[in-house]
């Protein structure tokens, strides 16, 4: 498997980039910001309609924009038309935040659950993730919750560093997603099923005993969100960089 670079486990990670007064998450100006600060930048990926990799968190258009419904209901053109609430900033796609970050700092990508319970996948979102990674030079990673999606990723781009994002998966965090399938998760044997080279672990369950297999087996562990120097000094016990939004580590 491919190893992460250095720079994940030596540069705080900007969660959704250096959002706030920079701008809103995962724009383009809280991407510039955290690039001009020196931090590595983690961003996240849903699909449009025609299936471009677009840069929002959210599997729905309310809470970040004026518009309703679900992002996969529109096209790229649709979404990068849209503002991003109370701003002049508009929905970027990857290929345009790659142009903007050019491998000045990591790039850590998060890949958006599509199927909504942790099952299987269309791949579409992870296909046009890899077409668009396939000419980039900087330090750059993918990750998922979803399994499915990193073993898409393994099988389309094999030599780009992968993780799964992970946690206690407990119920009452994941409505809708079949209590087996939680408990399949929890086990985080999937880390092995498809090849990842790190880990992103929820802070709040850092103290699992998976976790501290994996780390002492040597796989490099990251945390989120991390939102004070008391939660990053508590994290460090365990994990070798944080996700962090709210303050500047």
């Amino acid at each position: 498997m491919p190893d992460l670079p250095p720079g994940f486990l030596t540069r705080p990670i900007a969660h959704r980039a250096l959002h706030g007064r920079a701008g809103p998450e995962n724009s383009r100006a809280a991407i510039a910001a955290a690039v001009s600060a020196g931090y590595a930048i983690e961003i996240d990926l849903q699909a449009s309609r025609d299936g471009v990799a677009m840069v929002f968190h959210d599997a729905h258009l309310e809470r970040l924009t004026r518009a309703k419904g679900d992002v996969a209901f529109r096209t790229r053109a649709e979404l990068t038309r849209l503002r991003l609430r109370n701003t002049s900033e508009r929905i970027p796609t990857l290929r345009e935040v790659l142009a903007l970050v050019a491998g000045r700092v990591p790039l850590l990508i998060e890949v958006k659950d599509q199927s909504h319970i942790l099952g299987p996948i269309d791949g579409r979102l992870e296909a046009d993730t890899a077409k668009a990674l396939a000419d980039y030079a900087g330090p750059v990673a993918v990750m998922s919750f979803n399994p499915y999606s990193m073993a898409a990723m393994a099988r389309l781009a094999p030599d780009l560093p992968r993780g799964l994002v992970t946690c206690a998966f407990a119920s009452e965090d994941w409505p809708g997603v079949p209590e087996e399938r939680l408990a399949e998760l929890a086990t985080l044997d999937a880390v092995a099923e498809v090849g990842a080279c790190f880990i992103s672990h929820d802070r709040r369950a850092l103290d699992m005993p998976q976790v501290a297999r994996l780390k002492a087996a040597g796989l490099p562990v990251l945390c989120w969100t991390i939102r004070s120097p008391a939660q990053e000094a508590e994290a460090r016990h365990v994990a070798q960089n944080i996700t962090f939004e709210g303050y500047t580590p």
